[in-house]
């Protein structure tokens, strides 16, 4: 991290491998471009992040991914941190925090439609597995992009399995906003 200049700060491992998967498909190598991705284990975490690398710490430039069911936290520890009060989405944005719909898994599917996730699943070998979830009395009846997001979420850690794989599967024009945006801003 010496030569390091940016960090992006994004939930979990899943979102850093998304994040990663994207910026190689482009032909860019993030570490060579002094941007470190970080996982910060959950979004409370953010405030002792934004301290170690931000302003207070390593004044690095600052980024981050994150749902929009943790956008308070990253807001608040963003602005007990000095970048802003009252930050709207649009002043996340602004400083290079972005945010998911729902979650990152949520924007993929969404991107690439059920099918094409389901054919991912199939060549990750676990097509019988989400069958088995399908069938479920919770999840019978429930959309199939219900049902996906429920299937990346379980399984210990499907949802990193899958980050890549997914990615790999997006048409160019098809990235979901917050991770396109992320990697513009980079």
């Amino acid at each position: 991290m010496d030569d390091t200049h940016t960090v992006v700060l994004v939930e979990g491992l899943s979102d850093k491998s998304a994040v990663e998967a994207l910026a190689e498909r482009r032909g860019r190598s993030l570490t060579a471009e002094g941007i470190e991705v970080v996982a910060m284990g959950g979004a409370t975490n953010i405030g002792a992040y934004v301290g170690k690398f931000g302003p207070s710490g390593r004044d690095l430039r600052l980024a981050g991914l994150c749902d929009a069911g943790e956008e308070g936290a990253f807001r608040r520890g963003l602005e007990r941190a000095g970048f802003g009060s009252d930050l709207t989405r649009s002043d996340l944005e602004a400083l290079g925090f972005f945010v998911c719909v729902a979650d990152l898994e949520d924007e993929l599917i969404r991107a690439l439609g059920t099918a094409t996730v389901e054919r991912v699943v199939d060549a990750e070998g676990e097509l019988r597995s989400f069958r088995t979830l399908q069938k479920q009395p919770g999840w019978r009846g429930r959309s199939t992009h219900d049902q996906l997001r429920r299937f990346m979420g379980s399984g210990g850690s499907r949802k990193i399995r899958y980050a890549s794989p997914l990615v790999a599967a997006l048409e160019p024009d098809r990235v979901p906003r917050p991770l396109d945006a992320l990697l513009a801003y980079l």
